[in-house]
């Protein structure tokens, strides 16, 4: 549910910037997958007797148990199978169910879980299917067969599928209106303000303070906050604090922040790295009284929620605060989340992937039915399954006929349901259709395997709805006409564009290899003592004692190999920026 504001007329222009960009990279001549010429593979079944409980591992979802609403239905009409979703993040975050389900011998009939590392390693040790007999078959994977193909190189059969495809070119942006990063605040309070200047992250501070200070108490009367954390995505260091760094062109690469054309590879643990500055950002924050006091015990589903309430002023990306509070009764009302201009951004954009995303999707070695289940992934690069899956990032429409329908023009237009669904969430789904409410019915995989940004090929506009003419006739309300008029642009990303402060780090589909054991188990004891400390040294009482955590951080991660995995990421860090320039250079 993320922020529009095209006009007509822009969406036509971004439409056709878009047809461009995709030109070319999935054509007729590389639909037919490897191997499948003169096939005689039946199809796949049209029906399945037999109802079956898929475990699905999942390393993106933020749900566990069975996918229910909706979605759920859908599936079970389609399959007539249940999806049982298995969640490390919601199970207590890094590797630890991972590891024990690895060590068990099963992790999932049907997996997602990174490419390279886990991949290789899950490959290596027998517990995902190589899937070469179902793949003649899967007519809408084999759109993508370069794709494909490019992620099983050199692993002596088809083991995985990629999410993110796309044929929209790798040095476009993937985001579609609004990027994945941003300095996103209450807009409403900001203008109230005046729309102070803000130079720099630092600056947002005082901006935010005055926010505070002006709304102590949101509506349902608990205390407003600057900025609201959680521990569920820390991995190699705290997730929270990478994401500033993502507003001055830089991306992660294990201990090594990249930035999106290479300029410049950073230690994490440098003094002056982009990492170290957005901990002393929280700690001066928090000095301030800013953070949130629950952020070291709360997950992100208690956050989600005080986002809903008005809790929190400030968001670090726009799928978090303008999904949960940028409701059609908000906005009409001016009150909303929208990107501010931080003078000194350039925000890391991630390009379309002409050969997937950093998620795959896998069959289980184990699995109960894998026909069934190559028949569901097929079905997920399927338009049907692109809008239906892709519609949990706010950005697909969502199923036909409930979500969306064809127009007397020819044009894809929300129905008056799909309107209220896709803005808010919180309506009552009909019972034919899995009853609940809409946002329950999500698809709980949480990550798109058809980039929603991508064309559907039946209508000729994308799987985003954002995009579509009759969409935007729409959206007028008192924050888009606020918004857009404050930054003399229809949209966040044409600003972005407009103002060059867009970074993007072309989609060259480039896998990272297994850590070796002895990088592995370095690896683990270090960012362990990271994360710790990171979390110390926001919460710390003055500058004095976060500088004196810093040191002793250092001291102890150095003590313990850090070096030597900084040295290892850096090499792949540079590794991938080959590989942008070799796919921008391809494509581009």
């Amino acid at each position: 549910m993320k922020l529009r504001r095209l006009t007509a007329a822009a969406v036509a222009g971004s439409l056709a910037a878009l047809s461009l960009a995709g030109c070319s990279l999935v054509t007729g001549e590389q639909q037919a997958p490897q191997g499948s010429e003169g096939s005689d593979s039946a199809a796949f079944p049209e029906s399945w007797d037999e109802t079956i409980t898929l475990d699905v591992f999942d390393g993106l979802a933020n749900y566990m148990g069975i996918q229910s609403g909706w979605f759920g239905k859908l599936v079970k009409d389609k399959f007539n199978m249940e999806l049982n979703i298995i969640a490390p993040n919601v199970a207590g975050g890094g590797d630890t169910l991972y590891n024990t389900r690895v060590s068990a011998g099963e992790l999932g009939d049907l997996i997602i879980t990174d490419k390279g590392e886990k991949l290789d390693e899950l490959v290596a040790g027998g517990l995902v299917l190589d899937a070469s007999s179902y793949y003649d078959r899967m007519e809408h994977a084999s759109r993508f067969d370069p794709a494909v193909q490019k992620l099983n190189e050199g692993k002596d059969g088809l083991f995985a599928f990629p999410t993110q495809v796309s044929s929209i070119k790798p040095t476009e942006p993937s985001e579609g209106l609004e990027p994945t990063f941003g300095p996103y605040v209450r807009w409403d309070h900001y203008a109230e303000l005046g729309y102070p200047e803000v130079d720099t992250l630092e600056d947002l501070l005082p901006v935010l303070k005055d926010m505070q200070e002006a709304h102590p108490t949101a509506d349902n009367g608990q205390p407003v906050y600057g900025l609201s954390l959680f521990k569920d995505w820390d991995g190699n260091f705290m997730n929270n604090a990478k994401q500033p760094a993502t507003y001055y062109g830089f991306d992660e690469m294990g201990f090594v922040l990249a930035q999106a054309d290479g300029s410049e590879f950073q230690s994490i643990l440098d003094d002056d790295s982009a990492y170290v500055r957005s901990l002393r950002f929280f700690q001066q924050a928090n000095e301030m009284g800013l953070v949130d006091p629950e952020s070291t015990t709360q997950n992100y589903d208690t956050m989600f929620t005080k986002y809903q309430n008005g809790q929190v002023l400030f968001s670090f990306w726009p799928w978090l605060g303008q999904s949960a509070y940028n409701t059609p009764e908000n906005t009409a009302e001016g009150k909303a989340f929208g990107m501010l201009n931080m003078k000194d951004q350039k925000i890391f954009s991630y390009g379309a992937e002409v050969y997937g995303g950093k998620q795959i999707l896998a069959i289980g070695s184990k699995a109960e039915d894998p026909e069934r289940v190559a028949a569901f992934i097929d079905w997920l690069y399927s338009p049907e399954g692109a809008y239906a899956n892709g519609a949990q990032t706010g950005a697909a429409a969502g199923p036909q006929e409930l979500n969306w329908e064809i127009n007397a023009d020819g044009e894809p237009e929300l129905t008056e349901f799909g309107m209220e669904a896709l803005l808010s969430g919180e309506n009552a789904v009909p019972e034919e259709w899995g009853g609940g409410t809409y946002r329950d019915g999500v698809s709980a995989l949480n990550v798109p395997v058809v980039l929603p940004a991508d064309v559907d090929p039946n209508t000729g506009f994308p799987y985003n709805y954002t995009f579509w003419p009759s969409f935007q006739k729409t959206q007028q309300n008192a924050f888009t006409k606020d918004w857009s008029e404050h930054m003399g642009a229809t949209s966040t990303m044409e600003f972005l564009k407009e103002n060059d402060q867009l970074a993007v780090g072309a989609g060259a589909g480039y896998t990272q290899p297994a850590d070796s054991s002895e990088i592995e188990t370095l690896r683990n004891q270090v960012k362990a003592k990271i994360v710790e400390y990171s979390w110390k040294m926001s919460f710390a009482s003055d500058e004095g004692e976060f500088d004196a955590l810093l040191s002793e951080l250092q001291e102890t991660a150095e003590g313990l190999g850090y070096d030597k995995v900084y040295e290892f990421d850096l090499e792949k860090a540079k590794e991938q920026d080959a590989a942008r320039k070799a796919v921008a250079a391809e494509f581009g």
